[in-house]
């Protein structure tokens, strides 16, 4: 199939030049799809997956319209606004529209709770031209006259169904309701219910629709696998275990307290890892997801928090330690892989009394997975680690100073190296004489807009089978990975 390049979507020259620069080349099937009517300046709704591509989508035509527009940003008057449900999620889509805003001389600017607002007060001051806010802050902001909304041409709402989740809906719609109804305004969301839907009738003009896949239909390049395991111990074995692999890896707690411990015994253990959870002060949110896509430190032990507020590209593994109270949530946990045309796995741990509850999430969920009665020396755990490691005990692993550690609080890390371990190159060391399901263009094309994949992550999604038969497993366990879903149809309607 041959790709399509922004430039012959229509995608501006100055705009075009930014994206080259950063090796993006190719459009993703949602860019594809909205950008020629999002250019054109018409109202668009975007359904699809996290990991998509959405953020481009929206961000190429908004810097477009701007850049062209030539016009001056006043002090408290922003020409564009972005919501987003989190602050890591609206950090990193202004990290996006940022290099693209700034190839027509323009600003932008982050506005979000957890932080003092006064930098925040002092960049509205100056004028920006494009600010990516959160509900709670920007309402503040508003209501004490720092910023005002009458001189919005672009209004994007990214992640609707997350802030429906979440109870920002009635403040989205105050604030949707202070941008001039004549302006351009783009709905991004997974999903139309819980209210999505009403401000799509309310706020988007004659909407176009552009649907690729449903949050309901899993990715393709995503294997899911269920592991049983019979007790605590052989629980923390198989989850250090997969943690100890060399590339990117997020681990889901359901607690706060759980994210914190793991984070703590997996550094103690000698496999470096950083914690995202709802206690710490956004200064140490921020340095430990710094720590983490940078590839400074290759686990992330986080809470649901980090399920649809982070998108980090190259990560090869989600492992949900504690199975997800529902299946919406498992699916936004698994999201973090897979991403952007990537391939990836996702692991759940299961205890015998966790059995049935998952059985029936999984159902919901639309994901068919045979269970494995594992421990940490099982092979379809050796597999998804991609080398042999000795299992390092706490009391056998050096000073915690040696190596990377979250404190709660500051984020401070100190670097080291992981005792007791081997190091590998290339990809997961997949069971040989295995068929390819799926396509090599696709690590290609990952890395073009998502820039390289920690080790190998892209590559071993050539030639490494996405089922593994009987004959792939030692010691009688037969290994199964399972892919949910029918493929990604596309949708286009009025």
């Amino acid at each position: 199939m041959s790709s399509t390049t922004f430039a012959e979507l229509g995608v501006p020259t100055p705009i075009t030049d930014v994206l080259e620069r950063d090796g993006k080349t190719s459009a993703f099937p949602i860019q594809v799809d909205t950008l020629p009517d999002t250019l054109a300046g018409r109202d668009v709704l975007g359904r699809g997956r996290t990991g998509s591509g959405k953020t481009l989508a929206f961000s190429i035509p908004l810097a477009a319209r701007l850049g062209a527009g030539r016009a001056k940003a006043r002090p408290g008057r922003p020409r564009a606004l972005i919501l987003a449900p989190t602050r890591e999620l609206a950090t990193q889509i202004d990290a996006v529209v940022a290099p693209l805003a700034a190839a027509y001389g323009m600003r932008t600017a982050t506005i979000f709770g957890g932080v003092s607002q006064r930098r925040q007060e002092q960049a509205l001051s100056r004028g920006v031209d494009i600010v990516v806010a959160c509900p709670g802050r920007l309402e503040d902001l508003m209501g004490q006259g720092h910023v005002s909304l009458d001189a919005v041409e672009v209004t994007v709402l990214d992640e609707a169904d997350h802030m429906a989740d979440l109870g920002f809906l009635p403040g989205v719609t105050r604030i949707m309701s202070k941008t001039p109804q004549r302006g351009q305004r783009l709905l991004f969301s997974a999903t139309l219910d819980n209210g999505v839907d009403k401000l799509v009738k309310r706020f988007l003009s004659d909407p176009i629709l552009h649907s690729v896949d449903d949050a309901s239909s899993p990715v393709e390049a995503m294997t899911h696998h269920v592991f049983h395991v019979d007790g605590a111990d052989a629980k923390k074995d198989v989850v250090h275990a997969l943690a100890s692999g060399t590339g990117r890896r997020i681990l889901f707690t359901r607690t706060k307290h759980q994210a914190k411990r793991l984070a703590r015994q997996l550094t103690a253990a000698g496999i470096p890892a950083v914690e995202l959870q709802g206690n710490l002060s956004q200064a140490a949110r921020d340095r430990n997801l710094a720590a983490f896509s940078g590839g400074g430190v290759r686990v992330l032990v986080a809470t649901d928090v980090a399920a649809r507020g982070v998108h980090v590209d190259g990560i090869e593994l989600v492992v949900h330690v504690d199975p997800p109270a529902e299946h919406k949530a498992y699916l936004h946990r698994s999201g973090r892989t897979a991403r952007a045309g990537s391939a990836g796995d996702v692991v759940t741990v299961v205890m015998p009394e966790q059995r049935k509850e998952t059985e029936q999430l999984l159902r919901k969920a639309k994901i068919t997975v045979r269970p494995q009665a594992v421990n940490a020396a099982s092979s379809p755990v050796t597999r998804l680690v991609g080398e042999v490691a000795p299992h390092v005990a706490p009391t056998q692993a050096a000073a915690p100073q040696s190596h990377h550690t979250s404190h709660p609080g500051d984020g401070r890390s100190a670097g080291g190296s992981r005792p007791g371990r081997g190091r590998r190159s290339g990809g997961r060391g997949r069971a040989q004489g295995s068929s390819s399901t799926t396509a090599q263009g696709q690590g290609r094309q990952a890395r073009g807009q998502g820039g390289a994949k920690a080790g190998g992550s892209a590559n071993r999604a050539q030639g490494a089978s996405k089922t593994t038969g009987t004959g792939a497993s030692s010691g009688g366990a037969a290994a199964f990975s399972a892919r949910g879903g029918s493929g990604s149809g596309r949708r286009r309607s009025r």
